[in-house]
């Protein structure tokens, strides 16, 4: 049956927050192409203005969602991204094809940067660049034995980011089971890792002190604060009410 693609009406919006701690080094590669020389040959994404470490809401949204869509597969390949099931579809949203309208997503993620706490803790460290480390990897050929040594600049374990990303409460009825699986995400996302290089040990990361606030214009639509607690403990624990 198809799927009536029109904008619902919003009846509020939850944020929710949690601090995201870097378990091991992290690498969001940025581009190199003007690098001078001696320069880092695989330098980490830098907000522009502080030069502080950021991860992209993109890395974030993309990550959560395959995984999902990983875990939900039936057959032995994944499927096509216009194939993901119904909640899937509505939490991360779905591109228009043709003549069929796309679907505006649930959920709003942000590009996260790190929480004051961290920033002043590793500001006055020193390290081998600004808030980074630079891990040498080498590729060696099996023939010939020749090396061939690379740079790649991580943000150092221990670095902390105020994770958060915002709800729209479209249908009540479907707000549990939309946060079940974001829960699911949440907890795939700290059993795998982000960015670049994790077979390798890179971006493994967690989650603490999860916190949800309902916003409305509306007091009927307010949510009781044991609701929003029991939300929060279902996202802390993967999905799970107990």
């Amino acid at each position: 049956m198809a799927q009536d693609m029109r904008q619902r009406a919003l009846k509020g919006k939850l944020k929710v927050e949690a601090v995201l701690r870097l378990e091991t080094g992290l690498h969001i590669g940025a581009s190199s192409d003007f690098a001078p020389i001696g320069a880092v040959d695989s330098p980490f994404l830098r907000d522009p203005l502080t030069k502080q470490p950021i991860i992209p809401g993109s890395s974030l949204k993309g990550k959560m969602r395959t995984l999902l869509a990983r875990s939900a597969a039936d057959g032995y390949f994944l499927n096509k991204i216009e194939d993901d099931s119904e909640v899937i579809c509505r939490l991360f949203g779905a591109a228009a094809k043709g003549s069929a309208g796309g679907r505006a997503a649930r959920l709003q993620f942000y590009d996260i940067r790190m929480t004051q706490a961290s920033f002043e803790r590793f500001d006055a460290m020193e390290l081998d660049t600004y808030i980074g480390e630079i891990k040498w990897e080498n590729t060696i050929n099996r023939i010939t034995a020749g090396a061939n040594p690379r740079q790649i600049e991580r943000v150092p374990a221990g670095v902390e980011f105020l994770f958060r990303l915002v709800y729209n409460i479209e249908n009540t009825d479907e707000l549990m089971e939309d946060m079940r699986l974001l829960g699911e995400g949440l907890q795939l996302l700290q059993l795998d890792y982000l960015g670049g290089h994790g077979s390798r040990g890179y971006g493994r990361v967690s989650l603490r002190d999860v916190t949800v606030e309902c916003i409305s214009l509306s007091a009927q639509e307010m949510m009781p604060a044991e609701e929003l607690t029991h939300i929060g403990a279902l996202l802390e624990k993967g999905g799970r009410s107990s």
